[in-house]
């Protein structure tokens, strides 16, 4: 273990948030240094319990306990190896993950758990600024092409896995840069892109082709890709979003989080003077309580909104577990963001009915109602109806599943009942040399289950091309998180 008297001694201490009117001015991550005294501290509280239950809070496998002894004696070294033995890329983790692992910590049961996260991203950091991350070259060539489509994170792990077994491998990317929702879905404030670069960097000294500007199904043909790879890895996400079909829709100022989220990334990232789509001095109404949605908040509040109100049709989740969630499940609790720290209103137990225009058929505002759940169903709360204004709403309310336009329909390969890429246990799908991981074979879901499925397809190519069974593989397609 690392501190005898861990918990005991010390108690949970996490970075502090900068000010939020600082924050405001930039785009920059939220969170202020934090002393490695401190942090040798918090990775003292873990005491190597007998049976590390935030091994099964993580679909990586992570070796928790090890790491954070390593952490508390100083062995950066050893610490960051033992955190890359099992997940590809820590700091796109230790930024955007929920921490499935803190939630199932086993000191989380009487007291609060490990910052598990908040070491995770310290000792990726430290590694890169001491330049311990280096290329990581195979040790032979096989001759096999591997085509991966889609860039997001379970398209960068399975690429990296394979490139390291020897193949060679090209990620086909739609967009004008690589990295998916992590380059542009994923605001600045919290994940900023030159962590994604410089992972990308490492990448391509190992040899991975990065080419973007590719929309395959588009540019490149179903037949082609299949007859020009000897594995292909489908890593496209679920983009096929939710949509609120009611009246008013038309309205122009009506707009997905999908379609707000890239320009305004690309405005913080200097590629554009400003978004088509913004949001200064109006009334934003975000509708979708998720992580996507509180996005989209802190993204307005940037933009100089004038207010920012997200709605939630869920009634609010209580501030501590229920006993519908109990320990090591991953618990619906009454979270705030940084982002709702920065601003706004929050309304549960609320649905949208109609949308309402002005004379020139913008959007002026939201006709709401509350609803209460009777029998799974949303039932409006007579005599609650009101009007909220809005110029500009965005819908954050989710994804269906993958595009099925295009690629897919063109390679014909089959979808399970749930809409998304059917696999089998080596995470191949209907076609004999083609594989899907991530979102687009699950459904949405976790940047860390997006990695875990990342690595477990690589693992099943790689068998595929040589016969041999080398590669780790962190989960099966049936994997499920805890609940």
């Amino acid at each position: 273990m690392a501190d005898p008297k861990g918990f005991l001694t010390t108690t949970r201490e996490e970075p502090k948030r900068r000010p939020v009117d600082l924050r405001l001015m930039d785009w920059r991550e939220v969170y202020e240094d934090f002393a490695t005294t401190k942090l040798q501290k918090q990775a003292g509280r873990c005491m190597d319990c007998g049976i590390p239950f935030c091994h099964q809070g993580c679909p990586l496998g992570n070796l928790i306990p090890e790491w954070n002894t390593l952490t508390w004696r100083e062995d950066w070294q050893q610490a960051i190896e033992r955190l890359h033995a099992t997940n590809n890329f820590p700091e796109f983790t230790g930024t955007l993950c929920p921490a499935p692992c803190e939630t199932a910590c086993v000191l989380g049961i009487n007291d609060d758990p490990v910052t598990i996260k908040r070491v995770e991203i310290s000792i990726i950091d430290r590694a890169f600024d001491e330049g311990w991350v280096t290329p990581q070259l195979p040790v032979a060539k096989t001759g096999k092409k591997v085509a991966v489509v889609g860039s997001g994170p379970s398209g960068l792990a399975a690429a990296q896995q394979l490139t390291r077994a020897g193949h060679s491998v090209v990620v086909l990317e739609r967009a004008d840069k690589i990295g998916g929702l992590l380059r542009y879905g994923i605001p600045e404030f919290k994940m900023e892109k030159s962590r994604l670069d410089r992972r990308l960097d490492q990448m391509r000294a190992e040899g991975t082709e990065f080419r973007t500007s590719v929309n395959v199904g588009v540019d490149v043909s179903a037949a082609e890709l299949t007859s020009s790879y000897d594995a292909v890895v489908l890593a496209g996400g679920a983009t096929d979003w939710r949509d609120l079909p009611i009246p008013g829709r038309e309205l122009d100022g009506i707009h997905q989080a999908m379609e707000f989220l890239p320009p305004a990334n690309r405005v913080a990232s200097g590629e554009l003077d400003v978004s088509p789509f913004d949001a200064k001095g109006l009334d934003v109404v975000v509708i979708g309580g998720g992580d996507t949605g509180a996005d989209c908040v802190g993204t307005s509040h940037r933009q100089g909104a004038r207010s920012v109100t997200q709605l939630e049709i869920m009634p609010k989740p209580p501030e501590a577990r229920s006993d519908a969630h109990p320990w090591p499940t991953y618990p619906m609790i009454y979270r705030v963001s940084s982002a709702h720290e920065e601003g706004g209103e929050r309304l549960y137990a609320v649905n949208t009915q109609e949308f309402l225009g002005d004379d020139d058929g913008r959007v002026r505002a939201l006709k709401l109602v509350e609803v209460r759940n009777e029998g799974g169903k949303f039932v409006p709360v007579e005599g609650t109806e009101r009007e909220l204004p809005a110029q500009l709403v965005l819908l954050a309310m989710g994804f269906l599943g993958p595009q099925k336009q295009g690629l897919l329909e063109d390679l014909g390969v089959e979808l399970d009942a749930r809409g998304n890429v059917a696999r089998d246990k080596a995470f191949k799908t209907s076609l004999d040399n083609v594989f899907v991981a991530g979102d687009m074979g699950r459904g949405q879901s976790l940047i860390v289950w997006a990695i875990a499925e990342g690595r477990s397809a690589a693992a099943g190519v790689d068998a595929y091309l040589t016969g041999r069974d080398v590669l780790p593989r962190p989960i099966a397609p049936t994997d499920r998180p805890i609940a």
